[in-house]
């Protein structure tokens, strides 16, 4: 094990606190997971639990400290990564807002809530995860805070750094992954649009919200 066996379980207790803390990320998965259903959230896990190894490699740099040391450097992440939350959150309250056709509300025979899906290509889900989880700039700050507490000085940093996303990357996407499923049997039991509509309203505000917020910061 690259990363010595006290500081390894210290790491998993405190990194599957995390991973199961209701957030952006969790949201984002849910409400993709609603929309295209299990291939769609699992896709977008896979882009967010990505991100993971870009914020590890740059921890283990140096450069995330370098990043928050330098005040416009920080400040230009912190508006990109508002602007794209705001982005995603328009983008589900908009879906929210619109009325599908009285047929979209009746399941297909054979597969009760498949019709009330709208699947996007992998690509545009795995981007909205990882844009998601690369621009926040919360996720550079924990990286930067936390993964130096579990990374023994006499090995070699970036390796340990990348086994630890990896950690990470593993107990995300089962999480994630369990949460798409819950949502998307949620829906073939019968869930209709008018949920789905309230789901992309509570997300897209959330989104909204948590965007404005980092904005203001």
């Amino acid at each position: 094990m690259l990363v010595p066996t006290e500081l390894f379980w210290a790491y998993l207790v405190a990194i599957s606190l995390l991973t199961v803390t209701p957030g952006v990320d969790t949201l984002l998965v849910m409400r993709n997971a609603g929309r295209g259903g299990l291939r769609d959230g699992c896709v977008t896990s896979a882009g967010i639990c990505s991100g993971l190894f870009i914020h590890a490699t740059l921890s283990a740099l140096g450069i995330s400290v370098l990043l928050v040391e330098t005040t416009w450097a920080f400040t230009a992440l912190k508006w990109a990564g508002a602007c794209y939350l705001i982005w995603l959150g328009l983008s589900s309250l908009r879906q929210a807002m619109k009325r599908n056709p009285a047929k979209a509300e009746e399941p297909e025979a054979g597969g009760a809530g498949r019709a009330l899906m709208r699947p996007v290509s992998i690509r545009v889900a795995f981007g909205e995860g990882l844009f998601s989880n690369v621009l926040n700039p919360k996720t550079a700050l924990f990286y930067m805070a936390l993964l130096p507490q579990f990374i023994d000085p006499a090995g070699n940093a970036f390796q340990q750094s990348l086994f630890l996303a990896a950690v990470h990357f593993v107990l995300a996407m089962v999480w994630q992954c369990a949460l798409a499923v819950v949502v998307v049997r949620s829906r073939r039991l019968g869930v209709g649009q008018g949920v789905k509509r309230t789901l992309n309203a509570l997300t897209g505000g959330f989104f909204v919200a948590i965007g404005a917020k980092l904005a203001a910061q």
